[in-house]
This record gives structure tokens, sequence and C-alpha cells, in this order.
């Protein structure tokens, strides 16, 4: 899944000599977390984020007066408090490569670029949107683990003992189980109703099966 397929595309956009106080209004008036500075031709200069506008207006707050603060937030712009050095992202970078981007940067928005021009924006909430796509996450799923070794092959063997008895995968992700090198863990969702049918198969197939947390998986260890 690419950047370009899911990032927001309706940019709320200010000037740099936008107030906080007016910034503030914006925010809460389009429910949004993040707001882009750009000049007259549409240049990027900067993001601010709804936390840099409360921390900007919570600051003064206990020392000075009502009167004094409000005529200070009409003084206060946000090129006082916008971040001027901005990570963005191409439409074609990846959404796993945008979430390690924001981990390692400890940051929640990437404005998105095509030929210097910004074009969209993607935060954490729709990478954390993609993945619960992803993972298959609804009602009328079931999700169980199955514990493999890390050998090629192994994914197949386990999608064609299912499709022998016609159950459908609706989403797999892999994960390494940690503490136990070279075993990794299917994480698998199929529909509710087959369920039970499709442990019992892979459970005969001699696959070890996971339906709650276990703290030690010794005993659960595959031995194939």
């Amino acid at each position: 899944m690419y950047v370009g397929r899911v990032m927001n595309t309706y940019l709320v956009t200010v000037p740099p000599d936008t107030t906080v106080l007016k910034a503030k209004d914006i925010i809460e008036n389009k429910q949004i977390n993040h707001l882009l500075v750009v000049d007259e031709n549409e240049n990027l200069l900067g993001l601010v984020s709804d936390r840099d506008v409360k921390q900007s207006w919570a600051s003064p707050a206990t020392t000075l007066s009502v009167h004094e603060l409000n005529y200070l937030l009409t003084q206060l712009t946000v090129e006082m408090i916008m971040t001027k050095k901005i990570i963005t992202i191409s439409s074609g970078t990846t959404i796993e490569t945008a979430a390690l981007i924001m981990q390692e940067n400890r940051i929640s928005a990437l404005p998105v670029m095509e030929a210097e021009k910004l074009v969209g924006i993607i935060t954490t909430t729709d990478v954390m949107e993609v993945l619960l796509r992803a993972i298959g996450v609804d009602e009328g799923s079931a999700r169980f683990i199955v514990l493999v070794k890390d050998r090629i092959g192994i994914v197949a063997e386990v999608s064609k003992l299912l499709k022998e008895q016609q159950i459908s995968i609706r989403s797999l992700v892999t994960w390494p189980a940690k503490k136990y090198p070279g075993i990794y863990q299917l994480i698998m969702r199929v529909a509710a109703e087959d369920e039970e049918k499709a442990i019992s198969v892979l459970t005969d197939g001699g696959f070890k099966i996971l339906t709650e947390y276990i703290r030690d998986l010794t005993p659960y260890l595959p031995n194939q």
C-alpha cells in the first residue's frame, strides 16, 4: 500500500501571519490535528499541530490576566510556533516506510510532496486505519495464531490445509516470537463460523495453535 492511496488530499492551509487564536479556532472547527503553513505561492513553510497550539496557549495562562492573555494571543502567529524543519515524503512512499519515519522521529504527521508541490498529508491515525484493515479486524472474523518454524513453504502448507476444507483466510500477518529464535507467529483471521473447523484442521495437521495469550510458549513450540 502506498501513501498516495490513503493520504488526505483535503488540505487545511494557513499563511504564516495567522494568529494562534485563529489557528485554534480552525483546528477545532475543522476537527483536525495539523495545520499546514504555506506562503502565497502554496510553498510549504511549516507545520503546526494542535499540541503546539495548546502549549502556546497554556504556557502564559498562569501568570497573565485574561485581557493580557487575549492580547498576547492576537500578537502570536503560527510562524512563531510552527515546526520549520519538516520531514516530507512522496506519494509513492509505502505505508510501512511512512510509519517507520514517524516512529523514528516521534512525529504524528508527514506532508506529502510531488515535484516540490504539496499534495497531501498522512497521519498516525491514517496509518493505524490501514493497519486495522490489513489485519482484517471486524466482528465477522475470528483470530488465532499458528506457531511455525521459519522455513520455506510453511505458509503454503498452512494455506493448503485450509484450502482443502474450503476455509478462506481473511488476513495473515507474520511476526517473530520474541525469545524464540527461528519461530514465527502466523496471526490469522478467518470467518467466525470457520474458526473451530480451521483450528481443528490445523491441529490435526500437526500445527500448534494459540487462541489466547500464553506467557510461556515452550509447550507450544512447533516440531515441524
